[in-house]
């Protein structure tokens, strides 16, 4: 099996890939996390929420935040114009969970899963803020691409 050394330098110094020839092509990406509680945690969340506010509205705003500044977190991550980032925090009453989706857009040379990824796990890092102190066992988990399209590797669709 070869080593794809495409993200160093002769020097094996890492580098940025360079993506200049790559051709411009809309964009986008979904991905998806859960952050769950204890049954009896998540029952006081519903019901009241958390001192610091609405966990579900700030967690999305948190979630757009995070794509926006993706390339300031992952050292050799291009730095993006994105058209657009939509991120939903549903509630999974039968798992004690909330369920973080987001779906990023862009029109560029490279894809956009790094920013979907980042804004659900940031999203998901931002409920376990505010519901720490109700609750010290939240497990965030699963956080996953579930799909992207644009750009020449095509469509990609999770399975199950």
């Amino acid at each position: 099996m070869t080593k794809d050394l495409s993200h160093f330098d002769d020097a094996g110094r890492p580098r940025m890939v360079d993506i200049s020839d790559k051709e411009t092509t809309e964009r986008r990406a979904v991905a998806q996390g859960r952050v769950a509680f204890s049954p009896k945690a998540y029952a006081v969340i519903r019901e009241r929420g958390s001192k610091k506010g609405d966990i579900r509205n700030i967690a999305e705003l948190a979630g757009v935040m995070g794509a926006k500044r993706t390339a300031d977190l992952i050292p050799l991550c291009h730095p993006l114009p994105l058209s657009g980032v939509e991120l939903k925090v549903e509630p999974d009453d039968e798992a004690s969970a909330f369920v973080v989706t987001a779906q990023v857009k862009t029109t560029g040379k490279t894809g956009v899963e790094m920013e979907a990824l980042t804004a659900a796990a940031t999203a998901c890092l931002t409920i376990y803020d505010m519901a720490k102190a109700i609750d010290k066992a939240i497990v965030i988990e699963n956080i996953m691409l579930l799909e992207k399209s644009g750009g020449q590797s095509g469509v990609f669709r999770r399975e199950g």
